[in-house]
């Protein structure tokens, strides 16, 4: 019979994790720093752009919660932490896509909900199909595509700032694609490239929180 899979399993899954000790991967640990600095500098542009702006503040919240967990994570690298490291990335996808559809498309909230939830029943299933070409990093590209939609749907409305979307899906582009290199290039490069997963995702994060910023403030 198989054994139940325990909170304090030990993980090891990026190229520069090397034991069990809790500096083992002190690159892809001390890069979570760039998420901390997203969530001060999204903070700072809110209270001087749109201080009235509870969702935005909600995800500014949970851009610093994003760069905690995943800090814990790569340090104490068990099954507890990585749920504190993917359902701050998890719930940050689905409320920006919310606030992204009915801000910058113009959808009416019940729409952008209904959109939202069909959004994350299909991302597992569409994950799967794209998950031999770019391994664990296949429940990021549901998000990457959404991007792209979104920018697209919003150049119709604003195009300077719907530009800027698009161009951000550009950085998260590479930025997967950094973290889909990890594990094959781990021969080849002993501290991997999910690091730059972190420095690239931490900008990204800021980006997608200055357009929503700029768009409530007009």
């Amino acid at each position: 019979m198989l054994e139940p899979m325990a909170l304090t399993d030990r993980l090891d899954n990026y190229c520069e994790r090397i034991g069990p000790e809790f500096w083992s991967e002190p690159f892809n640990a001390l890069t979570n720093a760039a998420f901390l600095i997203a969530a001060v500098a999204g903070y700072m542009l809110w209270r001087r752009r749109t201080p009235d702006d509870f969702l935005a503040l909600v995800l500014i919240g949970i851009v610093f919660v994003t760069g905690v967990g995943s800090f814990l994570f790569h340090t104490f690298a068990t099954r507890w932490a990585s749920l504190a490291d993917v359902i701050p990335i998890a719930l940050f996808i689905h409320v920006y896509l919310y606030a992204a559809l009915n801000r910058f498309v113009g959808l009416p909230w019940w729409a952008a909900l209904g959109v939202v939830i069909a959004f994350f029943a299909a991302t597992p299933f569409a994950g799967q199909a794209v998950a031999p070409l770019v391994g664990s990093s296949a429940g990021y590209v549901p998000a990457l595509v959404a991007i792209f939609v979104v920018g697209g749907l919003f150049v119709v409305r604003n195009a300077p700032l719907g530009r800027e979307v698009l161009l951000t899906g550009v950085i998260f582009a590479v930025s997967l694609t950094f973290r889909t290199l990890d594990g094959p290039i781990c021969d080849r490069l002993a501290i991997g490239t999910h690091f730059l997963w972190h420095i690239l995702n931490g900008l990204v994060l800021f980006l997608l929180l200055r357009v929503l910023i700029r768009q409530r403030a007009g």
